[in-house]
């Protein structure tokens, strides 16, 4: 089996390179490859790639996640987010190949405090969330045999994330100020790879199972008591702070005024996901917790 991975470079795709080289022979591009051409900013090449390669399995890790960013150049966001995976999608349907896709939760509104369904209806508030859903859609249509996760909220280990910032505030000053009125399920890459290439297995096996999934670790908190969490993992390892997990205040999002309109409910149902595929989900905290002792 020949796996196609784009977007190698980024927090999941590293991981998936991890968690794909198992099922066959792995080809992972990312935008500056010379072999093959894999710059989401120019679509027809992809296509190209796509042929010329000829996967069983194509896996898009690549996406424009700079949600603020996003804001003032909706077109590139667009050409990255949904015009490319959907070029991939056509193009992975004519050579027979599964096609996998990374969503976000953004493509929903954030009202209540329900997790939300794969089913429930969308309204993304931002151009990213616009642009993801786009793309989700595109896929869809483009390539029947299709995995898109829904994910949020996601970490690793390798490059800088919400965690390695918080210590390194912790390390400055005395108070920090987090958010507490956003709810979501800090996820990790790792999981999210090692979940893909189980489905993946899955998926080729019994092609009823394609589909669009909600996929993030179990649990809930905020971007607050994700903080706490982190620091006092921190000073449990010994690691000196000048603000500990008691000196994390609490403040609404009003207080963090940002381009982008964030979503205040971005808890994701998993039960069709761990009830297709047979899983478990680890709670979001051993995750953090583990990629914390690899960091600290």
């Amino acid at each position: 089996m020949k796996v196609l991975l784009l977007g190698r470079g980024g927090q999941v795709g590293w991981e998936l390179q991890r968690s794909l080289a198992p099922l066959g022979e792995l080809v992972a591009l990312d935008h500056d490859s010379v072999d093959f051409p894999a710059d989401f900013s120019r679509p027809e090449e992809l296509a190209e790639t796509v042929l010329a390669i000829r996967p069983d399995v194509v896996v898009n890790a690549a996406a424009h996640t700079a949600v603020d960013k996003a804001e003032g150049e909706p077109e590139l966001a667009r050409k990255l987010n949904a015009t490319s995976p959907g070029v991939l999608a056509g193009a992975a349907q004519k050579v027979g190949a599964l096609m996998v896709h990374y969503s976000t939760d953004y493509v929903f509104d954030g009202s209540g405090s329900t997790p939300w369904c794969e089913e429930d209806a969308t309204g993304p508030l931002s151009v990213y969330g616009q642009t993801k859903l786009e793309g989700e859609q595109l896929v869809a249509r483009n390539c029947a045999n299709h995995l898109i996760f829904r994910t949020s909220w996601v970490y690793a280990a390798r490059g800088g994330n919400f965690a390695k910032t918080m210590l390194r505030l912790a390390k400055e000053r005395e108070r920090l100020t987090v958010i507490d009125d956003q709810y979501g399920a800090p996820t990790g890459a790792e999981l999210l790879a090692d979940v893909t290439a189980h489905a993946i297995r899955q998926a080729l096996d019994q092609p009823a199972k394609a589909g669009l999934y909600h996929l993030v670790a179990a649990g809930e908190t905020t971007w607050c008591g994700y903080a706490r969490f982190v620091l006092e993992q921190a000073q449990a390892a010994g690691i000196y702070l000048k603000a500990t997990s008691q000196a994390v205040e609490a403040v609404p999002t009003s207080a963090f005024p940002t381009p982008a309109k964030r979503p205040h409910n971005s808890r994701l149902n998993t039960a069709k996901l761990r009830s297709t595929f047979g899983l478990n989900l680890p709670h979001w905290q051993s995750g953090v917790a583990r990629m914390l002792r690899e960091t600290l």
